[in-house]
């Protein structure tokens, strides 16, 4: 029987995130270069991960949540956390820091979060570019630059931003999910959906705040930015396209809420989104 090259973890054994990244527990170690490749499988590592991305949306599973992370933003992802990756496109470029733990390290180190990257930050981005592989602590000043984009992250990384949506585990509320995933651009309010699914609207909030822990409204508001910015990316739909696909008449309304999620206007958006591509 033929193996599929997604699910098989032997034709990814020769992978730099499998094989080297922990070789050295004191290193930090750092790679650039185009996904190509449709997936990075399930894996784990012993160091934590910085990743920003060009040219794409790239979403980023965990066992408890899916991450969404646009241009403009990076995302941590603390040591020991399974995890794969699954770009928009095989152009999108990764890059890639894995820093061992320091003594200095706080909890914000602890938590999968994305955050919106600064001009500062993009700048010390773009230095880390002629670093490839191992930077060891003997490698003198180019091991503290780099141990010094660690230490940075938390004062440049204020507002950590809900663009992630955990997974539901009751029957009923993952069909009410896939149901609003297949409407979205009809605004369907919560008494619609509840009398849908015959189910009191009580027992529906009850439902999406113990499964999700978040409400109908605030998961329904995620899941149409995250939405939003796939169209904007990927379909390269305008501003007043994509509202009206997830559901906005109102064009102000939709561009408020837009901002409110992800922290930036969604033309602005379109606008940053191509200086790094």
């Amino acid at each position: 029987m033929k193996s599929n090259s997604i699910n098989d973890p032997s034709l990814y054994s020769d992978k730099y995130y499998i094989t080297e990244v922990d070789t050295y527990e004191d290193s930090i170690y750092c790679h650039h270069a185009m996904m190509r490749e449709g997936i990075i499988i399930e894996h784990s590592h012993k160091k934590g991960q910085f990743l920003y991305t060009e040219g794409g949306i790239v979403f980023l599973r965990t066992e408890k949540k899916s991450y969404f992370l646009p241009a403009r933003h990076y995302i941590w992802i603390p040591s020991g956390v399974k995890h794969s990756i699954h770009p928009s496109s095989p152009d999108v470029v990764m890059r890639n820091l894995y820093f061992p733990t320091f003594d200095t390290d706080t909890d914000f180190y602890d938590k999968v979060n994305i955050y919106p990257v600064n001009d500062f930050l993009i700048e010390f981005i773009m230095f880390t570019n002629r670093w490839t592989g191992n930077i060891l602590p003997t490698d003198g000043s180019k091991y503290s630059i780099a141990k010094a984009f660690k230490l940075i992250l938390p004062e440049v990384s204020q507002t950590e931003l809900p663009l992630a949506l955990p997974y539901p585990r009751n029957k009923k509320l993952i069909d009410i999910i896939e149901f609003l995933e297949s409407r979205l651009d009809e605004n369907i309010s919560f008494k619609e959906l509840a009398k849908k699914f015959d189910i009191s609207e009580r027992t529906l909030a009850r439902l999406f705040q113990r499964e999700l822990n978040m409400s109908f409204i605030q998961y329904y508001t995620i899941l149409r930015m995250l939405t939003a910015l796939k169209l904007l990316l990927d379909e390269k739909l305008s501003v007043n396209e994509t509202a009206m696909r997830v559901g906005y008449s109102s064009l102000p309304t939709f561009s408020n809420t837009f901002n409110k999620i992800i922290g930036i206007r969604p033309s602005e958006y379109i606008k940053n989104k191509n200086l790094l591509l």
